[in-house]
């Protein structure tokens, strides 16, 4: 944890300043680009061949043409589905899925760490799936372009790992914010979403930076209005906060979080199934998970896409397109089509599924209105956008992000206040579940830093400088350093680093080639997380955690820096050679300080 003065915290955002602005310009471009790729595909195979042609959202709005033969829509996704199943599991299976989760836990348990190749073959292979009707959105793709800039951007300036994961989520932030439009939301959604119940108000200032410039970029090329067209709510304050609708507005909030809850448990039990039991090659699933949707599709084709179009009907209520049985089925065959395009490891996004169920279950609520109340005028806009929010607050955890991201893609905000009811009811009855694994409850328990330890470091740190300062500087790493119990060859496969943390209860374990040369610390987090992959293959291959080393010789406070520096509560004592010597935990700091009845 870094104290900074306010000298300090200008220095700061002098550094980020630059960083930030060419994170932004990068998941502007890439925003960008994304789009126009998914158009490109979209026009070529669902237009093109098949001859569907779905509703776009916005102010004009546009018609849509369903094809009277629909086999082409069950097959056109399968092609999506072969390219993004060749592309992932071929050249970079991190992109597997929806590419915000993988960005998360990047953060969380790799230190930002991002290989250079995942963003180009996430936008491939995401292209193809939602350009040929998966079910599917493109938040998550351009998260994680944004995201991998950041890390190739730190990776080029030797950042620490503190600013490395600064910098993935202010790409994080900035790719969201350009895709829809919502450079506060994208900005917000980025300290939020690391966490269930808690934020990373740390990343705050180079996020909203780059956000700002993501969105300049994408304004300039694709326009400045919103995402949805929605109409005023001015001068229907009275009917809006008085019976039936307030209550009608808790009712959406409760149904909306027991519809999340099933949502997550379905979109996980199909890429459970998909992942783990499913006999069948990998880079062939996602074509089964396409040929499914593509199935549901050939009936209900407003499964297909992001369903934007969809939405942007209901805003409007055209509902001739849209009748009853179909809005009654829709949010559960989005929550299949969603599972089997993206659960099966396709690449895409789950926000703009989340939108299209949670904006489907408004209108319902509206109608409800209407049949019980004759005369009943409040527009079903005010529906459609308060379950939107409270879907996706409840499912990703995102209570404040969702508010702000929607009121900016809808451009209304005068539901903001009555939106907190609805976002509330489906927060709290979601609990811990979140279509985000990889999030973590809060910030003692992210592996990233470790809070509480960290902290103790750096109380440790100042009052030793204040009371015993020539501790600091007498006492050597060799005085301190326990002898490494148990150790990882690099050859060993990931197996045996379960196997000792079983034996010796370490949940972090030194790596050393041949030679005993120290190599990084392995976490067996990292390992468990990794499946029965990680397991079989060298933990070398693996995510280590380099250049914690001090020589023997190094002070106590050049090992209390090196901890607070890297986030880490350990550090491997080496010699000229690079040679394992002990280890030193930040336990080991304190039982020596114990030993010798040092009071600080």
């Amino acid at each position: 944890m870094e104290r900074r003065s306010l000298e300090g915290e200008l220095r700061y955002i002098e550094k980020w300043f630059l960083l930030a602005a060419l994170i932004g310009l990068v998941s502007g471009l890439g925003a960008v680009a994304f789009t126009l790729m998914t158009e490109w595909v979209e026009a070529v195979f669902l237009q093109g061949v098949a001859g569907y042609v779905a509703p776009k959202p916005g102010l004009e709005g546009g018609g849509h043409v369903i094809p009277e033969e629909r086999l082409l829509l069950a097959l056109i996704p399968v092609i999506g589905g072969i390219v993004s199943g060749f592309l992932v599991f071929k050249l970079a299976p991190e992109a597997e899925g929806h590419g915000t989760d993988a960005v998360i836990h990047a953060y969380h348990y790799k230190d930002g760490a991002m290989r250079r190749r995942v963003p180009l073959i996430k936008m491939v292979a995401s292209a193809f799936t939602i350009g040929t009707g998966g079910s599917a959105g493109k938040e998550g793709p351009v998260a994680q372009i944004g995201g991998g800039f950041g890390s190739l951007l730190a990776d080029l300036l030797r950042l620490d790992a503190r600013d490395r994961r600064a910098a993935v989520a202010a790409g994080l932030g900035s790719g969201i914010g350009a895709m829809f439009k919502a450079p506060i939301g994208g900005a917000v959604f980025a300290s939020e979403v690391l966490y269930i119940a808690d934020y990373e108000t740390s990343i705050i200032p180079p996020t909203f930076i780059a956000s700002f410039v993501s969105y300049m970029i994408v304004g300039f090329v694709h326009g400045w209005e919103p995402i949805f067209w929605s109409p005023s709510f001015s001068g229907r304050e009275y009917s809006l906060y008085s019976f039936p609708t307030m209550p009608a507005f808790a009712l959406l909030g409760l149904v909306n979080g027991l519809l999340g809850v099933a949502y997550v448990k379905a979109f996980y039990g199909i890429r459970d199934y998909f992942k783990y039991r499913l006999r069948l090659p990998s880079v062939w699933k996602p074509a089964l998970g396409a040929l499914l949707t593509g199935v549901i599709g050939a009936f209900f084709p407003h499964v297909l896409g992001s369903g934007y179009g969809w939405i942007q009907y209901m805003i409007r209520e055209n509902l001739v397109f849209l009748p009853l049985h179909v809005l009654l089925l829709l949010p559960i065959l989005k929550i299949l089509a969603t599972g089997f395009s993206v659960g099966s490891g396709g690449s895409g996004g789950v926000f703009a599924p989340s939108l299209t169920i949670g904006g489907t279950v408004g209108v319902l609520h509206w109608l409800l209105l209407r049949q019980l109340f004759p005369g009943y005028d409040v527009p079903a806009a005010s529906f459609i956008i308060i379950g939107m929010m409270s879907f996706f607050a409840g499912v990703g955890k995102v209570p404040l992000a969702t508010m702000l991201m929607i009121s900016e893609m809808t451009g209304n905000y005068q539901l903001l206040p009555l939106a907190l009811i609805a976002i509330t009811l489906s927060y709290v009855l979601t609990g811990r579940h979140t279509i985000y694994e990889s999030q973590v409850y809060n910030r003692e328990e992210s592996p990233a830093h470790g809070e509480r330890k960290i902290g103790h470091i750096q109380m440790l740190l100042d009052k030793l400088a204040e009371r015993r300062p020539r501790l600091l500087k007498e006492v050597k790493a060799a005085d301190v350093m326990s002898k490494a119990r148990a150790r990882l060859l690099c050859s060993d496969p990931g197996a045996r680093a379960v196997k000792l943390a079983r034996i010796f209860r370490y949940r972090v374990l030194p790596v050393v080639d041949s030679a005993g040369r120290f190599a990084g610390f392995l976490s067996v987090d990292d390992v468990m997380l990794g499946g029965e992959r990680s397991l079989e293959i060298e933990v070398c291959l693996l995510h280590l955690m380099r250049g914690l080393t001090v020589p023997p010789d190094a002070t106590l406070g050049d090992v209390l820096e090196t901890m607070l520096q890297r986030e880490f509560d350990k550090v491997a004592v080496v010699d000229g050679e690079g040679r394992l010597l002990g280890i030193i935990a930040y336990k080991d700091v304190v039982e020596y300080l114990i030993e010798r009845e040092v009071r600080v």
